[in-house]
């Protein structure tokens, strides 16, 4: 009741998925593992003797606190916060005591954070989130909605429809054509969601590894910090400021902003198609559809998910535009705008819910569809103009534009039609039986 926004109030239980991911605790437990993981490949290094091969007893205590990094161990780190003012310095100085306790490794903790600054641990650890949610929420929840309307457009494939151009009767086509077109537009984008890559920034102040060299000239860090940004599922940058320049959240947002986009697109469809009476709602016993019509089923999740779709793209434009832009080194701004991705994601991710809830219950209006074609047999127009084309008719096309433009047509006109053309007898059995006359 007290949440200031929706996606922790109101919406909780749809997007709760996300906390593990995006909330403070998650940031600060992937700050806790880049930072030990950094520290265990240091380890590793030959070359840097005076930070010893972890034994086997070593190694297990650290893998120990990540397992049992806690909600309250992540407050431990907010409370040394409040001295540093800084976030990243707090989870090393945290790391410092747990690590110090380790049989071993107390005259090792200087290693810890070793020639880093704050964002080499800070864009890792967002990728480690961001990837994280992409395999286990984002992706999945995408192909499962994929295979809802799959299934439905294989259902209705042979129900014919009226289909609209412009607003108005254009030519038939199926109810599941028309649902396959979504399905093949989000395919596409799911496969280049599939295909992409957070990419891993790591070198120190300016990304020159200056600091690393001065301690150990010996040691070939470009090497060392490649293979430690492909070990935590990311592409290394050769080249960067002291910061990632976010092209990877750009691009991801790109990707992300374009299925919102799709998605937007076909609620508004299904909230028109509602309109028509092409689909029907389900009644949902105890539901209310108005505080005062009785008689009203609003079309609600499909109004609830271009809302949400909505409020996702506004971020993911922002996304997109501000954070590949950075004064000279850097600046802060991106810090402050990152720690909204997660609120991208989580409107992304209640508008796919209520998308699937809108697809649970809808059905096809038979009679609705069936009697819309009926009252358009202006709509064949097309379909007879193409036969007498095919027949070296001069004129076809004026000839069906004479008889139906503007004009209130019936069957008896297209069969009356039909039959004062000069076809031989086949070709006018043909157009009959493609007019259903």
């Amino acid at each position: 009741m007290q949440s200031l926004s929706p996606l922790d109030g109101r919406y909780q239980s749809k997007t709760g998925a996300l906390r593990p991911f995006f909330s403070e605790e998650a940031l600060v437990r992937s700050r806790v593992l880049v930072e030990i993981r950094y520290f265990q490949a240091l380890a590793e290094h030959p070359r840097i003797r005076d930070l010893p091969k972890l034994t086997a007893a070593q190694q297990k205590a650290l893998e120990r606190l990540l397992e049992r990094f806690s909600p309250g161990e992540a407050k431990k780190v907010k409370l040394i916060e409040k001295t540093t003012n800084h976030d990243v310095k707090a989870v090393e100085y945290y790391l410092k005591g747990k690590i110090g306790s380790i049989p071993g490794l107390q005259k090792r903790t200087e290693f810890i954070h070793f020639g880093l600054t704050s964002e080499d641990v800070n864009n890792l650890a967002y990728g480690l989130m961001v990837r994280g949610a992409l395999r286990e929420i984002i992706r999945p929840e995408l192909r499962r909605l994929i295979r809802s309307l799959s299934g439905l457009a294989k259902r209705w494939s042979a129900i014919e429809l009226l289909s609209l151009t412009h607003g108005q009767p254009a030519t038939p086509t199926t109810v599941g054509k028309e649902l396959q077109v979504f399905v093949d537009r989000l395919v596409r984008q799911e496969q280049q969601l599939r295909t992409f890559k957070m990419q891993g920034k790591f070198g120190g102040a300016v990304a020159n590894y200056a600091a690393h060299r001065a301690a150990y000239p010996e040691v070939q860090w470009e090497l060392l910090g490649q293979k430690f940004v492909r070990s935590l599922g990311m592409e290394p940058l050769k080249h960067t400021t002291q910061i990632n320049p976010h092209d990877d959240i750009a691009e991801l947002s790109h990707i992300l902003f374009r299925i919102n986009t799709i998605l937007l697109s076909f609620s508004r469809d299904m909230w028109l198609y509602i309109s028509r009476g092409v689909f029907q709602q389900r009644v949902v016993a105890g539901e209310v559809g108005s505080s005062t019509m009785p008689h009203k089923v609003n079309p609600i999740d499909f109004e609830n998910a271009e809302g949400n779709f909505g409020l996702g793209n506004a971020l993911f434009h922002h996304f997109a535009e501000k954070l590949p832009i950075s004064r000279l080194q850097r600046d802060l701004s991106d810090s402050t705008v990152q720690r909204n991705i997660g609120v991208a994601f989580g409107y992304h991710l209640l508008a796919i819910s209520s998308l699937q809830k809108g697809l649970s219950k809808i059905s096809v209006n038979r009679k609705v569809v069936s009697r819309e074609l009926a009252e358009h047999p202006e709509v064949l127009a097309e379909a007879i103009q193409m036969v007498l084309r095919k027949n070296g008719v001069q004129g076809a096309y004026e000839k069906l534009k004479k008889l139906t433009r503007g004009e209130h047509v019936t069957r008896a006109d297209i069969r009356n039609f039909i039959e004062s053309l000069t076809l031989p007898k086949s070709e006018k059995e043909r157009l009959q039986k493609i007019c259903k006359l």
